[in-house]
C-alpha cells in the first residue's frame, strides 16, 4: 500500500484496517476501526480532510476526494464517510457527506456538498449534484437521481450485513499477510 503524508500529515488508521497493496492514499485522512480499502483506490486529503467511519469498505477504483476552501466556501468541502457504509466498485465520492448504513451502487458520482442521510441505496451510475440532500430510508436512481422509493425493511438490514460482509472478507485478507 501506498501511505503518503501531504504537508507533514500522514493517514491514520484505526484497529484492523485493510488497505490493499495498490491503493493510494495521501494526507488527512482518518479511518476508524474495520474500514477496508480495496484495490486501485485513490484518496486524497491533501487540500481538506477526509474521514472514514467504521465497518465502512472503499471498494476497487474508487476516486475520494475534497474541495479547498474559498470565498465562497470558507471551510471547503471536505469528505465524511459515516460507519457501515458500501462504497461499489468505480465510485467519485467528491467533497461530500454521506451517514450511516448507506450502499453507493457501482460507478455513482456524489458531488461537493451533498448530504447522503443515513440508510439510504444509491443505483448504480446515477449522479447526486452538487449540495443535493437525500433524504433517509430511500432508493435513489439516475443521473441526476431521483427518489425512486421507500426501501423496505429487507433492504435497510442489507445495509449493515453488507457492511459486515466486508469486515469478514478484510479479516480474511489480513490474515494472509
Amino acid at each position: 500500500m501506498t501511505i503518503r503524508s501531504y504537508k507533514g500529515v500522514k493517514p491514520v488508521l484505526g484497529q484492523g484496517v485493510y488497505i490493499d497493496e495498490s491503493a493510494v492514499l495521501v494526507g488527512d485522512i482518518e479511518l476508524a476501526a474495520h474500514v477496508s480499502i480495496w484495490p486501485l483506490v485513490a484518496a486524497r486529503g491533501d487540500v481538506n480532510i477526509i474521514r472514514i467511519g467504521a465497518r465502512t469498505n472503499i471498494q476497487d477504483g474508487t476516486v475520494l476526494h475534497v474541495s479547498r476552501p474559498s470565498e465562497k466556501n470558507a471551510a471547503g468541502s471536505p469528505l465524511m464517510i459515516g460507519e457501515d457504509v458500501t462504497v461499489g466498485h468505480k465510485c467519485m465520492l467528491h467533497g461530500c457527506t454521506l451517514g450511516n448504513r448507506i450502499l453507493v451502487g457501482m460507478g455513482a458520482i456524489v458531488m461537493d456538498d451533498a448530504i447522503v442521510e443515513d440508510d439510504v441505496m444509491i443505483g448504480a451510475g446515477s449522479l447526486v449534484p452538487p449540495g443535493k440532500t437525500l433524504a433517509s430510508g430511500y432508493l435513489y436512481v439516475g443521473s441526476p437521481v431521483k427518489q425512486a422509493r421507500p426501501l423496505n425493511d429487507s433492504e435497510k438490514a442489507f445495509l449493515a450485513v453488507s457492511a459486515q460482509n466486508y469486515v469478514v472478507l478484510k479479516d480474511e485478507y489480513l490474515a494472509e499477510i
